[in-house]
């Protein structure tokens, strides 16, 4: 079965450009502020639901942030819609992705240890 594997790839790839663009350029959302970059996506197998991991750097307020992505979220999926040629639209989950802040939490505890 790797070939819907590879066809789920392929879908998150294109859904992760497709949302930072209209994230980037489209997105006229005041609460929405700082530099948002959707690093992640990952659609269930049924195709329904996308969760959108972003990271948000220089952000006002990162949970206000997130808010208005969420609120957004509709405006967002009815462009993915006109774009990209599915089936069914997901639902789109939106998620705080802190990996960088994880990675640099274990780069200091490194740091610490070497000392």
């Amino acid at each position: 079965m790797p070939t819907n594997e590879n066809r789920l790839n392929r879908i998150n790839e294109e859904l992760k450009k497709e949302i930072s663009n209209i994230i980037s350029f489209e997105l006229k959302n005041p609460d929405a502020t700082g530099l948002i970059s959707v690093t992640k996506v990952k659609i269930t197998p049924d195709l329904k639901y996308a969760k959108v991991y972003v990271s948000m750097l220089n952000s006002k307020s990162n949970e206000k942030t997130l808010e208005a992505l969420k609120k957004s979220s509709g405006y967002i999926r009815s462009s993915i819609a006109k774009k990209i040629n599915l089936r069914i639209t997901p639902e789109l989950v939106f998620e705080e992705d802190d990996s960088m802040e994880y990675g640099m939490k274990i780069d200091s505890i490194l740091k610490d240890l070497n000392k």
